[in-house]
Formats: structure tokens, sequence, C-alpha cells
């Protein structure tokens, strides 16, 4: 009689090990995802700060360039000069925007640990043959 609630009671801590085996793999793996996707919250942010701040900077730079090459050329050729940056700015605008859509577009690398860690953990249980 003992023995036989002893291999029942084995069996069933057996699964009980087995639920909290997986219940911590998966916990790790969720850990993990959450750190990854942390990392990318601030890789994001400082790299919209630093875009941002970026941009205000050379703006006023371009503005200020326009304005020393409109006033430069202001007796003869100003109705060009302005056309010329109008076109210029047109233009880079146009390829800029090209540009962001090609990098929208691409697939980013986020969460790849965690992909990978799962792929090591579904070879490690998979069946051998």
């Amino acid at each position: 009689m003992t023995t036989n609630a002893g291999s029942s009671g084995g069996l069933f801590d057996s699964l009980r090990r087995l639920l909290a085996t997986v219940i911590e793999i998966a916990q790790v793996r969720l850990d993990l995802l959450s750190t990854e996707l942390e990392i990318e919250k601030q890789r994001v942010l400082a790299g919209l700060l630093f875009g941002v701040a970026a941009l205000l900077v050379l703006g006023v730079g371009v503005v200020l360039a326009c304005g020393f090459v409109i006033l430069l050329l202001w007796d003869g050729y100003r109705l060009a000069a302005v056309g010329v940056l109008a076109l210029g700015f047109f233009g880079s605008g146009l390829w800029l925007m090209r540009g962001a859509q090609e990098r929208l577009r691409s697939p980013g690398g986020l969460f790849a640990a965690s992909v990978a860690e799962l792929k090591r953990d579904q070879s490690d249980v998979a069946p051998r043959m």
C-alpha cells in the first residue's frame, strides 16, 4: 500500500516539477523579452531626441545659409538664388522621404535574442532521430 501511494505521489511530484520547470523557463523568456523591449525603447527614444536636436540645429543653419546666399546675390540674381535653393530643398526632401520609407519597410531585429533562445529551446526539446 505504501509502494502504490509512493509511486502515485512520485508521478504527481514529477509532473509538478515538470510544470514548475516549464513555468520557470517561460518566466526567464518573458524577463528576457521585457529587457529587450526596454533596451529597444531606450534606443529609439535616444535616437529620436538626437534626431530632433539635429533637425533643429540644421534647420537654423539652413535658414542662415539661404539668407546669406540671397543677400550675397541680391543685386543681380536674387530670384535665381531663391529658385535654385527651393529646388535643392525640394529634391533633398524627396530623397530623404524615400530613404525614410525604405528604412521603415526593412525588418528590424527586435526580440532577436528571445527568438534565438526559443529556437534553441525547441531544438533541445525536439525528439532526435
